[in-house]
C-alpha cells in the first residue's frame, strides 16, 4: 500500500519547476530522472520528504516558498529564463531569491499581463489548453479596419496550416489611418494575433495584454510587478478547475 506521503513523480518534477507534467513525463520516458539511483519509470510515485530525484544527475528540491508574481511586461524583453542571444529576458525585471520562471509567453515585441511563479501545479493550471482562459488584448493596427476584416478575424483565419478558434475582435477606438481592437481569445497559440492580422494585411503597431481570466493588470506600472494576492490566486483556480476541488491541484 502506498504511502500517503507519495505522489506522482510527474506531479512532484512539477512542482519543483522542472517542467509541466508532460514535459516532465517525457523526460522519464528518456531515462532521464532517477529516484535514489534508479531510473525512473513512468507510473513511479515518490516521497517528498525521503526519497532522492535527480533529473540529469543534478538533485531537484521543491521550494519552501512559492511566489505568484503579476508583471507588466515592456517590449524589448524576451519571455524565458535566460536567452542564448543575450538579450533581456523578464527575469531581468524580478528581484526574487527563488527559481522562479514565466507562465506562458508574450513575444518581445508585445507587452502586458505576464505570470512569473516556482509552482509547477500553478503553472500547469494557467497553461493547459482544455482550461481555455479568457485572455484580452489592446492591440493598435495600421490603417483602418472594415467589417469584412472584423469578421474574418472573428470567424477564424488559417495560419500554419490550422485555422484559429473564433474570437471576439471589437473596435475601441478608431484614429488617422490607426484603429485600436480589443481581442478576446480563448487559445494561445505562438504569435497568433500579429499573425491573424497579417493575414488580413493589418500592420500590429502596438499588442498589450490586459487580462488573463478573472485578473486584470490594472494601473501596474511597466516593467513593475507585484505579488498575486491568495484570493487571485484561488479566483484563477476556481476558473482553471471550475468543477474541481482546489487541493486536487
Amino acid at each position: 500500500m502506498s504511502s500517503s506521503n507519495e505522489v506522482r513523480l510527474q506531479k512532484f518534477m512539477a512542482e519543483c519547476g522542472v517542467a509541466s507534467r508532460r514535459k516532465s513525463e517525457e523526460l522519464i520516458e528518456l531515462g532521464k530522472v532517477k529516484i535514489n539511483g534508479h531510473i525512473a519509470r513512468i507510473g513511479d510515485k515518490v516521497n517528498p520528504k525521503k526519497d532522492i530525484v535527480t533529473v540529469r544527475g543534478k538533485k531537484i528540491l521543491k521550494e519552501e516558498k512559492l511566489y505568484y508574481i503579476m508583471l507588466n511586461k515592456p517590449r524589448g524583453y524576451v519571455t524565458t529564463v535566460s536567452d542564448e542571444l543575450g538579450r533581456k529576458t523578464v527575469l531581468d525585471l524580478v528581484d526574487v531569491d527563488a527559481r522562479i520562471y514565466p507562465v506562458g509567453r508574450l513575444d518581445r515585441d508585445s507587452e502586458g499581463l505576464l505570470f512569473l511563479t516556482n509552482d509547477g501545479s500553478f503553472a500547469n493550471a494557467m497553461t493547459h489548453p482544455r482550461h481555455n482562459f479568457a485572455k484580452v488584448y489592446r492591440v493598435t493596427v495600421r490603417p483602418g479596419v472594415n467589417e469584412e476584416i472584423l469578421q474574418q478575424l472573428r470567424n477564424g483565419i488559417e495560419i500554419d496550416g490550422r485555422k484559429t478558434a473564433p474570437c471576439e475582435v471589437t473596435v475601441i477606438r478608431e484614429e488617422n489611418n490607426r484603429t485600436v481592437l480589443e481581442f478576446i481569445l480563448r487559445e494561445g497559440r505562438n504569435r497568433q494575433i500579429r499573425k491573424m492580422c497579417e493575414a488580413v494585411n493589418l500592420e500590429v503597431a502596438r499588442l498589450k495584454r490586459i487580462s488573463i481570466g478573472p485578473i486584470k493588470l490594472g494601473m501596474l506600472p511597466a516593467g513593475k510587478t507585484r505579488d498575486l494576492t491568495s484570493n487571485e490566486i484561488k479566483k484563477l483556480l476556481r476558473s482553471a478547475y471550475p468543477a474541481e476541488k482546489e487541493e486536487s491541484v
